[in-house]
This record gives structure tokens, sequence and C-alpha cells, in this order.
């Protein structure tokens, strides 16, 4: 009795690493994330007051771009598996769906470290600049700071994934996923009876803390709540589906 050697989750994650670039969306998208976390840095050393050009300002303005966008890229990593129809031939390899979504939300996990690591990166080179051409060049910054941006960007991406997952088609897994949150945060903001149940449910609104360090035992437990509400439960949802989905 032969037996059918399993592939390495590593190698797995791997393979969906490099698919998040195989695709002229994903390129392109990766770029534009390089190019505008770049430009953020540009934007301070060129326009901002000398005090604001410090370590701690590149990083946080830096992450801005990122954040918006790689939840668009968690988005197609699971989406275009349907849409470019090659779930056929991912799912005829690994047999074992929920072993290839793993690997998708490792890769997602990834893709946030390493556009983390590179904000940093850029800000150390920009601070180096701001210190040359007269700017503050502080390096003081909080270590709260860094792994709380980190995990701003692992949440939004796990969010994309999430919702790519749920919908299974592009366009209208990157409108709602944009869309949904931002009629919470208006309506929590229009309708008094909303407001006290946005204070938990709203992730832009719960998120915010995390560009502040320190934050609280509350804050942190309005963003758990959030994170449950808007990442968790599309994961699992999307998983199931995954799973259950006819794949033609």
């Amino acid at each position: 009795m032969t037996t059918v050697a399993t592939i390495p989750p590593a190698r797995l994650t791997l393979v969906e690493l490099r698919k998040l670039a195989d695709t002229r969306a994903g390129f392109w998208l990766l770029l534009v994330i390089g190019l505008a976390t770049a430009a953020t840095s540009a934007v301070i050393l060129g326009w901002a007051p000398d005090e604001e050009m410090t370590y701690a300002g590149f990083f946080a303005f830096g992450l801005a771009p990122s954040a918006v966008l790689l939840p668009v890229l968690g988005v197609l990593s699971v989406t275009s598996e349907w849409s470019q129809r090659t779930a056929l031939a991912t799912f005829t390899l690994v047999p074992a769906r929920g072993r290839v979504m793993v690997a998708k939300i490792a890769a997602g996990v990834l893709i946030a470290v390493a556009a983390t690591v590179a904000t940093a990166a850029l800000s150390a080179v920009a601070t180096v600049i701001a210190r040359a051409i007269g700017g503050d060049g502080s390096w003081h910054v909080d270590a709260s700071l860094l792994w709380q941006g980190l995990l701003l960007q692992v949440i939004f991406v796990l969010m994309g994934i999430g919702f790519g997952a749920l919908l299974l088609n592009t366009p209208l897994a990157i409108v709602l996923y944009f869309a949904l949150p931002l009629v919470w945060t208006v309506l929590g903001n229009m309708i008094k009876a909303l407001k006290t149940p946005a204070e938990w449910l709203d992730i832009n609104l719960t998120s915010t803390p995390l560009s502040e360090p320190d934050m609280t035992s509350g804050e942190w437990a309005r963003l758990g709540v959030s994170v449950a509400v808007w990442v968790l439960v599309p994961l699992a949802a999307g998983l199931v589906r995954v799973l259950r989905r006819e794949v033609t």
C-alpha cells in the first residue's frame, strides 16, 4: 500500500505568498502599496513642520497605505481562485481545503509583517534624511506602537480574507469590505441609539487606539468584540462556505 506525501504547511504558505504577486492585480497592488508608503515619507519631508519629522511620525503615517490596501490583497487571495478558475487545480493538488485556507491566512499575516517591517525601514531612512535637512529627526518611539501597528495590519488583512472567503466574488467582497464598516460608522454618529453599540462594534472606532501608546483594558475589550464580529465571524463563515462550495 502506497501513501501520498502531504505537502508541508510551509510550502503551501510559500505557494500562497507567490500567488499574491502572480496576478497583474496582485503585482500592481503590491507596487502601489510600496510607492504609496515611500510617498508618505516624502510628504512629511517636503511639507510637514520640522517637529513632525520624527521616526514615530514617519512610521505612523507610513502604515496608512498598507492598512487600506493590503486587505484588498487579502480579498484577492481567496476570490481569485474562483474568478480565475484555479480552485479546481488547487483543491485537486490539496484536497484538504482547510489546509489551503490556513496557508492563505498565514500568507496574509506574513505579508502584513513584511509591510510593517518595510515601513519601519523606510521610516528609518526618512529620519536620517530629516536630520540632514534640519528636521527634528528624533528616534524616540514607544515600543507598543510598533507591535500595535503590526497588529492593526494583521487585523485588516484577516478581515479582507474573511470577506473574500465569505462572498467568493471579488467586486462584491471589496465593495462590502469598505462600505459596511463605513456605513456602521456613519449610522453610529448619526443615530443616538446606536452610539453605545458603535463603541463596541465599530471597528474603525475601536482600532483607532492602536495608533496610541498604553491602550486601556476597556479599549482592548472593545477592540476584541469588534474583531470577533468583523474578522472572526466572516473568517469562520467563509471557511465553511469554501469547504462546502462545489468546484466547477
